[in-house]
């Protein structure tokens, strides 16, 4: 039998600033065989996500940083096509962690094992993954959301805030309010993912228009952008607001200190609770989470949006687009295969 070949993008250099083509290389390799209790998968979807950039720095940090000229990681579904480990056998379809390639041989117990009739595979690395639960445990656990609460989400288009924003109605909100970047995405916010009220971030003037969105004040706020946002939702907050501090993507591409909100002071005087959050600290909520939005996928009620990329060779560019905020709900590449 003539050898597997897969490609792969690797991380050539470690970006000063904003990433750029450059950074990344495509590689063709060989895949090895599986030893024992190890699946071979062919990965058909896999994710580009904004806590990637922070893994291309040589930095301390909650996750260790990638390593120079060997492959990305990331989260992926793909389908098994060897396997030595009866648990996951031939057919099986799974999630795993060893994106950014197209072929992956990983060990059986890093492979989760998927039901493909429960949703379409690449909704488990959107609304049924990390993605929908980071939603869910920010304004469950982190910043619950209670009865008649007013709830501001930044990144609102983006792939958790496209989410959050439904889930808060469902949670009980009276007023839902979205931030995100030009006019076609806030209108998306109105029109297909459950806001009442969406901010123009391009168009400056960020506390004034929040305070026109939500006159008076906010009780939540899911937070992905830090600066600017952060600020401003301080300043709007009511008394026991509660913030989720999920990310800070406005500072990742910084190369000094990114600037942070002045006000803290209103936060302790209002008594407002803000709260760092990692998703890999809340996965045994998973089951409870896709026990209730598969059931909302499948009636529709749950609505989502992707932006695909065709191509393992074109991946640098997804997560480049994602970045600078190109991307309009998950952001995913349809791998394709390797060959012979």
């Amino acid at each position: 039998m003539s050898e597997l070949l897969s490609r792969e993008i690797r991380l050539a250099s470690r970006p000063v600033g904003a990433p750029v083509s450059g950074n990344f290389a495509l590689v063709t390799t060989a895949v090895p065989e599986p030893a024992e209790g190890q699946v071979l998968v062919r990965n058909t979807w896999m994710s580009v996500d904004p806590y990637m950039r922070g893994r291309m720095d040589d930095a301390p940090s909650y996750i260790p940083p990638f390593a120079l000229g060997t492959a990305l990681e990331g989260s992926a579904i793909g389908e098994v096509v060897a396997s030595r480990d009866a648990s996951v056998p031939v057919g099986s379809t799974v999630s795993h962690f060893l994106g950014w390639r197209e072929y992956a041989v990983l060990d059986a117990a890093a492979a989760t094992v998927v039901d493909p009739a429960l949703a379409r595979p690449q909704d488990h690395l959107g609304a049924l993954g990390t993605t929908g639960l980071t939603a869910y445990a920010a304004l469950t656990r982190v910043a619950p959301v209670r009865e008649g609460d007013v709830v501001f989400v930044s990144a609102a288009a983006g792939a958790v805030g496209s989410v959050a924003g439904q889930l808060a109605r469902r949670l009980g909100a009276s007023r839902v309010v979205g931030s995100a970047g030009g006019p076609a995405k806030t209108k998306k916010l109105l029109d297909r993912f459950g806001y009442d009220a969406a901010v123009d971030y391009r168009e400056g003037a960020l506390p004034e228009q929040l305070a026109q969105a939500a006159p008076d004040g906010i009780d939540v706020y899911l937070d992905a952008v830090g600066g600017d946002h952060l600020q401003a939702a301080i300043g709007a907050m009511r008394q026991g607001g509660r913030i989720a501090l999920v990310g800070a993507i406005s500072g990742y591409d910084a190369t000094g200190p990114a600037p942070g909100p002045d006000n803290l002071f209103r936060a302790a005087a209002r008594e407002v609770t803000l709260r760092g959050m990692l998703v890999s600290s809340h996965f045994a909520l998973f089951p409870e989470w896709i026990g209730k939005a598969a059931g909302w996928l499948a009636d529709g009620s749950l609505r989502t949006e992707e932006t695909v990329t065709e191509g393992i060779e074109h991946a640098p560019d997804a997560f480049l687009g994602m970045m600078r905020g190109a991307n309009t709900g998950k952001a995913l590449v349809r791998v394709g295969g390797g060959r012979r």
